[in-house]
């Protein structure tokens, strides 16, 4: 489906239009800040009023990976989600709620189904949490996403529509399916102890592959997750040399994550343009509230910012442990916000809880499963 057919489709539709029109008609100089107390220019950043930070919420999309046969389950008769699977037929040509409700397991784990079955899935789970606590929402002044969960996060923020942005999900997993056909690659989570050293890791990985006559050979970090806690990515041969040598390396423990290639690495790079001209394509605005980026742990500042970092994100780590820094870094007795992970899975707060414990006691789940 092109990207005319896909606008017809959600004009029919017109879900996550902007997250005024849809969560409590709030404008944009209504949305709550956080914590931090700068007074940045209109030009530059969503204008906010404050909240205190204990009445404020955080929400956080899940990315590739935590996706799982069964969810959607009973979440049909929340407010758009019918509509939201409808659309995405549409713009994907496949029944995507029948695939995430019944499987088989492997296809909905191939890239091309599962980014866009986490992105709809996580905008049905905050349809969920808007039925169910829309104070949530309203208090909301900050979104993050790990990876593809990225786009659910602007799509909440009113930085994207729903079916241009689910459009765009499609050309990125297709993109990057095509770059992971090209060289045999992958993803390792690895623990560490306190002494490890994951950079220099990827370079006697390197070095090993270039022994092999491999040329230009791939490895570096793909995720920062938590203290200690890291994915590397890169040629098979250089995370096959990574697991043979773990002890060696002070890793604890390794696991090689069921992926198709080497997310987040200069292995990706085939699949920048074809994103880069999507987003060139679709209407992008400034989010309304802070969206952080994986690419620096930022927030984003305009839309051109929001362009920019999406497609340099397939070629860069994701600083996941950086963003929780930065999202929850306050004043000794500051209360933290409530912060809820709208989507499958708890990976989120796993990490939360691992970079921050203070934080994670305001967490919590929103399911994808309605029992």
């Amino acid at each position: 489906m092109n990207l005319s057919v896909t606008r017809k489709c959600y004009s029919r539709v017109r879900l996550f239009r902007n997250k005024a029109a849809v969560y409590h008609c709030r404008r944009l100089s209504d949305v709550p800040i956080s914590s931090d107390d700068s007074q940045p220019s209109p030009e530059e950043k969503p204008r906010r009023t404050r909240r205190a930070p204990g009445k404020a919420s955080v929400l956080l999309f899940p990315g590739q990976g935590s996706q799982f046969v069964g969810m959607g389950k009973g979440l049909l008769k929340y407010g758009n989600v019918k509509e939201m699977f409808a659309v995405a037929e549409k713009v994907l040509g496949y029944d995507l709620l029948s695939l995430c409700l019944n499987g088989p397991e492997k296809d909905l784990m191939k890239t091309v189904h599962c980014q866009p079955a986490v992105f709809v899935c996580s905008l049905a789970a905050v349809e969920r949490l808007n039925h169910e606590n829309p104070a949530a929402i309203e208090s909301c002044v900050t979104a993050a996403g790990f990876s593809v969960g990225e786009f659910a996060a602007l799509v909440f923020s009113g930085a994207m529509n729903f079916a241009e942005a689910l459009f765009a999900v499609k050309v990125r997993a297709e993109a990057m399916q095509k770059a992971s056909d090209l060289v045999s690659s992958g993803m390792l989570s690895v623990i560490g102890r306190p002494q490890a050293n994951y950079k220099y890791a990827c370079v006697q990985a390197r070095e090993h592959c270039l022994s092999l006559g491999i040329q230009e050979p791939v490895c570096a970090i793909a995720n920062y997750l938590f203290p200690d806690g890291r994915v590397i990515a890169g040629h098979k041969e250089a995370l096959d040399f990574l697991q043979n040598h773990s002890r060696e390396l002070n890793f604890t423990r390794t696991r090689l994550l069921p992926v198709s290639g080497a997310f987040h690495t200069a292995l990706m790079e085939p699949a920048v343009e074809p994103l880069r001209d999507v987003l060139r394509k679709i209407e992008v605005r400034r989010p309304e509230i802070s969206v952080h980026s994986n690419v620096d742990g930022k927030r984003y500042m305009h839309d051109k910012h929001v362009c920019n970092q999406l497609a340099k994100q397939l070629v860069s780590p994701v600083k996941w442990e950086q963003t929780l820094h930065e999202i929850y870094e306050r004043a000794q007795g500051q209360e933290f916000p409530h912060t809820y992970e709208v989507g499958p899975g708890r990976q989120l707060g796993s990490t939360l809880h691992k970079c921050n414990m203070k934080a994670f006691k305001n967490y919590t789940n929103v399911d994808v499963v309605l029992l």
